[in-house]
């Protein structure tokens, strides 16, 4: 396949090469501040969406600089499996054996050789100099001759020399391309409904249409940057007052989203922690003064299912969410039980978290209680809606969190999915009769959605389908898996219960 990745030369916005020499080394904050980043996810599990902000203010970085920072360092984080593959390629020892600081270097050199428009003899410059700087002439030498191996070939060159055979493996042929792991590629190819059996046509032209075509689509997305989605406050702002604030525009499926554009986004991060939502109060004045959320719109379209769900009976207006940190959707499940003269139970296990669930719903009708959620103490047959919102994988958020695809491994999932059969059934318990369950996760590994709904007895599902108006493309039902690249969202995955 000669067709390059999306993300490669012609199809990336140029990233800014250096206007001068007097830009390097320690004079190059962008830079600097991604190799940190690089060291620091590496060196000590830090999150890069949530440690990059930080550096960039304590470093008072912004404009241009900070553009650029983000775009390598959170570009490095999610090309790491990619970038590792070619710089081994260029080495004639195992890249293990390399000082891991040194490593961070050739990633961050190689992403600016493979994935950006920064003229190569700039980008191998820049990253020498960083190296010189910090570590010395001999490491800034053997940096410097494993880059200029690396810029002997572009990355549809390297990618055709590296991957497996598209013919003989197309899973792996595009996992490798689109630099997930091959485990990850594979859940998205059976989520979205591969069978293992299709292939490519040709591999010059790349996959034949049906499953591997949108595996291929979806993986792309993966490595885009996410667009900032905003929840208005029910009750208190629209959507369109909301986008004329803000300078977005109305979301196309969510009553009360807004999609920001690049230059808005910019004002309120990269959607923070938990598929978007940070239940904080700090940015611009619509954050502060509870007018609006950072939300991605597939965690509202999965929340306002639940909300408008038909029950058996009537809504006494108990609704619950039992794993509620950091508090997006207990914000808009709160707003819309509020509205109806109800109130919303929250529980969070984490203390801290808890506090960020008080925080953001701090003028609605909101109890937070800090238990576990499988042992909540709150009473059996209570609630007429629960919304179940299990830790998972994160597979559904890998534009967010640039470095989780290459820490999650399958063997985080056993116990995943035991923890998430578990909330259920606690969830399951304190529905009551006639009442309905939101079980929601953001991942389409179909061994943390529809294999740990099949465990479920005592309920029927109802079409999630219909309970998302206008939204298109959400397959055979019950349930909804939405998906970046055909929504422009999270891949949330929604599936509703009613208790017998």
């Amino acid at each position: 396949m000669s067709t390059p990745h999306p993300a490669a030369h012609g199809n990336r916005p140029a990233a800014r090469p250096p206007a001068s020499s007097k830009l390097l080394g320690s004079s190059d904050p962008a830079r600097q501040v991604a190799l940190d980043l690089l060291a620091a996810v590496r060196g000590r599990g830090a999150y890069a969406n949530l440690l990059l902000p930080e550096l960039l203010r304590r470093r008072r970085i912004t404009g241009r600089d900070a553009a650029l920072a983000t775009e390598l360092g959170y570009g490095a984080c999610r090309a790491a499996g990619l970038l590792d593959a070619v710089v081994q390629a260029c080495l004639n020892r195992p890249l293990a054996a390399v000082d891991p600081d040194l490593t961070d270097a050739l990633r961050l050199g190689a992403y600016q050789l493979l994935r950006t428009r920064i003229p190569s003899h700039a980008a191998v410059a820049t990253t020498v100099e960083l190296v010189r700087t910090s570590r010395g002439r001999r490491a800034a030498g053997f940096v410097n001759a494993v880059l200029r191996r690396v810029a002997e070939r572009d990355e549809a060159a390297w990618v055709r020399q590296l991957a497996p055979d598209p013919a003989a493996d197309p899973i792996g042929f595009l996992a490798f391309a689109h630099a997930h792991p091959r485990w990850a590629a594979e859940a998205f190819h059976q989520a979205l409904g591969g069978d293992g059996a299709d292939r490519m046509a040709d591999p010059r032209t790349g996959p034949s249409a049906g499953p591997l075509a949108e595996l291929a689509a979806a993986l792309a997305a993966d490595n885009e940057p996410p667009t900032v989605h905003l929840a208005a406050r029910p009750g208190v702002l629209s959507a369109a007052e909301l986008a004329a604030i803000t300078g977005g525009e109305p979301a196309p499926y969510s009553p009360y989203g807004v999609r920001l554009g690049d230059a808005a986004a910019r004002l309120f991060g990269n959607g923070g922690d938990d598929g978007g939502e940070d239940g904080g109060r700090d940015g611009p004045d619509v954050l502060r003064d509870g007018l609006a959320s950072v939300q991605d719109e597939g965690s509202q379209l999965v929340t306002l299912a639940l909300a408008g769900a038909p029950l058996d009976g009537p809504d006494r207006g108990r609704w619950l969410d039992l794993c509620a940190g950091p508090g997006g959707k207990a914000v808009l499940l709160g707003a819309l039980a509020g509205l109806q003269g109800g109130s919303l139970d929250a529980v969070e296990r984490a203390e801290h978290r808890a506090r960020l669930v008080e925080r953001a719903c701090a003028e609605l009708a909101v109890r937070v209680h800090v238990a576990d959620a499988r042992a909540s103490g709150l009473p059996d047959g209570a609630f007429d809606r629960v919304l179940v919102d299990v830790p998972c994988s994160g597979l559904g958020a890998l534009r967010r969190r640039p470095e989780a695809r290459w820490r999650r491994t399958p063997d985080d999932l056993p116990g995943l999915t035991r923890l998430q059969g578990e909330l259920l059934a606690a969830g399951l318990r304190l529905v009551r009769p006639g009442g309905v369950l939101g079980y929601v996760t953001c991942s389409p590994h179909r061994a943390e959605t529809v294999d740990v709904l099949a465990t479920v007895t005592g309920a029927t599902p109802l079409d999630a389908r219909q309970l998302m108006p206008g939204v298109p493309l959400l397959g055979v039902g019950p349930h909804v898996q939405l998906w970046p690249h055909r929504h422009g969202t999270d891949a949330m995955f929604c599936a509703l219960l009613r208790r017998h």
